[in-house]
């Protein structure tokens, strides 16, 4: 079972990832933060906004992963959409660094309610994602601080150490988005 020091850590990671993340995101002039990075792909084409608006996105995602696996014995992640957020990623490049910085602050309160909660059990429920396969809820509640330390060498233009364990290959995320983008608007055309 789940131990408070356990929590206590996650909580401690998920604190300092974050800062870290906030000050090489503050520490970004205009241009930097609209900068694309040049022979990447997939993610790490996207600028320092989209970075965050992806965290943004993300935590709101992982957020109903953990609900539905405190709601219901072993869900399948795969059944539970992305989550919208006020500013997705395609339109990122339009907003600030502070912008993106207060909706990811936001974003933190509600998970860290989340967390506080829950009791110590409660981390040791199991959700599965065609992506990463069976993981308890103190699993995906690591993957927070471990996905900002991903994000914030990439806006570093670095490779992190940390790279998710995918099933299989990582999907493009850059080319999904792009391709769900031109499929809502040929919907509206």
């Amino acid at each position: 079972m789940a131990t408070r020091d356990q929590v206590d850590e996650l909580l401690a990671k998920m604190a300092e990832e974050r800062a870290n993340l906030i000050r090489v995101a503050e520490g970004l002039s205009p241009e930097d933060a609209l900068r694309v990075p040049v022979d990447a792909e997939g993610e790490e084409q996207w600028t320092a906004l989209e970075q965050l608006a992806h965290l943004c996105e993300m935590e709101r995602t992982y957020d109903a992963w953990v609900r539905a696996a405190l709601r219901e014995e072993n869900p399948d992640l795969g059944r539970i959409p992305w989550q919208s957020v006020p500013i997705p990623i395609e339109e990122a490049n339009r907003y600030t660094v502070a912008d993106l910085l207060r909706q990811l602050e936001l974003e933190r309160r509600y998970t860290l309610g989340l967390i506080d909660g829950m009791r110590l059990e409660d981390f040791d429920r199991v959700a599965t994602s065609p992506m990463f396969g069976t993981l308890t809820v103190l699993q995906w509640l690591r993957s927070f601080y471990r996905h900002d330390r991903q994000h914030t060498a990439q806006i570093l233009g670095r490779r992190s150490e940390y790279q998710p364990n995918f099933k299989g290959r990582e999907p493009n995320q850059r080319k999904m988005r792009l391709e769900m983008v031109a499929r809502r608007q040929a919907g509206q055309a």
